[in-house]
Order: structure tokens, then C-alpha cells, then sequence
């Protein structure tokens, strides 16, 4: 009889936790859907405003020229910074480089590199993978004496 309710409290115990790990689990992937799904809503927010920026005449090329940035690097090789650098293509400003950790994985006509690498001089690093902003800009900010600016405040300060 010991080894019977010793068996049921031990199963019984084996699955509350199994529940609790499997809930745990899900929770996790349900955090991370959300933290991705916000990411994904930015962008497209960020890449609205671009467009409405090009419906009203407005170019982002502008916002370089006010500020005296005629060479950049950009950092984040995705959707914004692909874009941004097809957007410079062909004007008189330069990008310089791009940054990007999976440097070694991506094809620009422009030469990638990883954060960790050293970075080059340029008149400013636009930072468009701005959902980590603080956090990219915190880990170069020691490594560079120019500014960090985040695509949001180009697209917006334009």
C-alpha cells in the first residue's frame, strides 16, 4: 500500500510539474510571437510613413544633405536596411559599409561587416534595425565617436 500512494504522489507530482514546464513553454513561445509580431507592426509602420514621406514629395536623401552626413554606414542588412541602401543608390550619399552579425551570410554592393569588426569612419551609422536601438547604440557607442541615429528619426525627420 506505501508503494502504491508512494507511485500515485509521485506521478501525480510528475505531472504538475510536466503541466508546469509545458506551460512555461508555451508561454515562452507566446511571449516571443508577441515581441516578434511588434517588431513586424514597427517596421511596417516605419516603411508606411516612408512611403507616405515619397507620395508627398519628400526624399530621404534630404535628411542626410540638412545634417551634413554624405557618407554612412547602415547597420541592419533586413528589409529597412536593404531598402534604405537602394534608396541612396545612385545620390551623392554614400554608403560607406554595412553592419550587420550575419555579415557572412549577406550580399550587398557594399562591403558587410559584423559589429565586432572594426568600423571605419563615417559621418553617421543609421541603425535600421531600430526595435534594438538602445541596445545596438549602447554596444557601439564606445567603439565610435559619431552619431548613431535610428532609421525611425531619419524616416519621420524628414
Amino acid at each position: 500500500m506505501k508503494r502504491f500512494v508512494t507511485g500515485l504522489f509521485s506521478a501525480v507530482a510528475g505531472g504538475i510539474a510536466g503541466a508546469a514546464a509545458a506551460g512555461s513553454v508555451f508561454n515562452k513561445k507566446a511571449i516571443h510571437e508577441a515581441q516578434y509580431a511588434q517588431k513586424h507592426l514597427a517596421i511596417m509602420q516605419v516603411m508606411n510613413q516612408w512611403i507616405i514621406d515619397k507620395q508627398n514629395g519628400k526624399d530621404l536623401r534630404e535628411f542626410f544633405l540638412e545634417n551634413g552626413y554624405k557618407e554612412i554606414a547602415i547597420y541592419g542588412m533586413s528589409y529597412l536596411g536593404e531598402r534604405l541602401l537602394d534608396e541612396l543608390d545612385g545620390t551623392d550619399i554614400a554608403v560607406k559599409y554595412a553592419i550587420d552579425r550575419n555579415a557572412d551570410n549577406i550580399y550587398a554592393p557594399c562591403e558587410v561587416v559584423k559589429p565586432d569588426d572594426i568600423l571605419s569612419s563615417v559621418d553617421a551609422i543609421i541603425v535600421t534595425s531600430f526595435f534594438f536601438f538602445d541596445e545596438i547604440e549602447k554596444d557601439l557607442e564606445d567603439k565610435v565617436d559619431y552619431p548613431i541615429i535610428s532609421i525611425e528619426d531619419v524616416v519621420y525627420g524628414v
